[in-house]
């Protein structure tokens, strides 16, 4: 093959390899919402063509017009909703790294304390949380106790495992070179450790807006009374099931964007320097 037949073969292959990456790039976006726009017209067209009831299922127009007429009562129950899930992360993420630090530093800690962490994330809040609301007096602390025991693990286990995979010749060669536990910790550990807390914060979001709405859930008539999940069980005494389901699309929709927002932020700190992000780049 001469030089000029293998420069274009190359030029051809970079050219599907640019068409590639296009069409990835588009179809990132574009396939899910033809998706979406699929599923919202079927879901029209069995409405329409089964004659069924809105308060048996609603369709998306109708359940599109009561969120925008109840955007005001709606707004506020999501602030609320927003508030305790934002409140709980940041709970879980000061607790869930410090005390993951902690173990790191201490052995007998981690062996006394970490058992008991495994307990109280594999049992289930919905069995807690009465407990909580009959021991707790303000009902706002028992809802973000109860969002903060179902994120608190996530950032626990994540920044412990990362903080333990430190390479162990850069270990050796920081006490080679003298350096102190905190330095070590500081410049070496927790580096090291912050894709995993990243990948521990990505699940904790939403698993502090899950928590929080279960908790608002088994609050019921008996809580603050405001929550998106309260509004849920509002609509559904009074069988407004339009605006039960335009709750539930702003709780879908605050869980897509914490999930965006985690994801961004992982990968700008991660961008310039570990691999998972650079090859998102490439």
């Amino acid at each position: 093959m001469s030089v000029s037949e293998m420069s274009h073969v190359i030029d051809q292959e970079e050219l599907a390899i640019a068409r590639a990456e296009r069409f990835e790039r588009i179809g990132k976006w574009a396939l899910p919402a033809i998706v979406l726009i699929a599923v919202l017209v079927l879901w029209d067209r069995v409405v329409v063509w089964n004659g069924i009831p809105h308060y048996i299922l609603p369709g998306p127009g109708l359940v599109l017009q009561t969120l925008i007429e109840d955007w005001a009562t709606l707004f506020d129950s999501l602030m609320v909703t927003l508030k305790i899930t934002l409140m709980a992360l940041g709970v879980a993420v000061v607790g869930g790294v410090g005390l993951a630090v902690l173990f790191t530093q201490s052995r007998f800690v981690e062996m006394s304390f970490y058992p008991f962490a495994v307990i109280l994330q594999v049992t289930p809040v919905v069995s807690i949380a009465p407990l909580i609301f009959i021991y707790v007096d303000s009902k706002l602390t028992a809802l973000l106790l109860c969002a903060w025991l179902v994120a608190f693990f996530p950032i626990l286990s994540n920044t412990t495992l990362g903080l333990n995979s430190t390479d162990h010749n850069l270990r050796d060669l920081y006490r080679i070179y003298g350096a102190t536990r905190w330095q070590r910790l500081r410049f070496l550990q927790l580096p090291a450790a912050l894709p995993y807390f990243l990948g521990g914060l990505r699940i904790a979001g939403g698993l502090s807006l899950i928590g929080a709405v279960v908790a608002e859930y088994v609050a019921g008539t008996g809580g603050i009374g405001s929550g998106l999940a309260f509004r849920i069980l509002e609509a559904g005494y009074r069988l407004n099931i339009p605006r039960m389901f335009a709750a539930l699309l702003l709780i879908a929709a605050t869980g897509v964007l914490i999930f965006a927002a985690t994801s961004l932020l992982s990968h700008l700190l991660l961008r310039k320097w570990h691999e998972s992000a650079i090859k998102k780049e490439g």
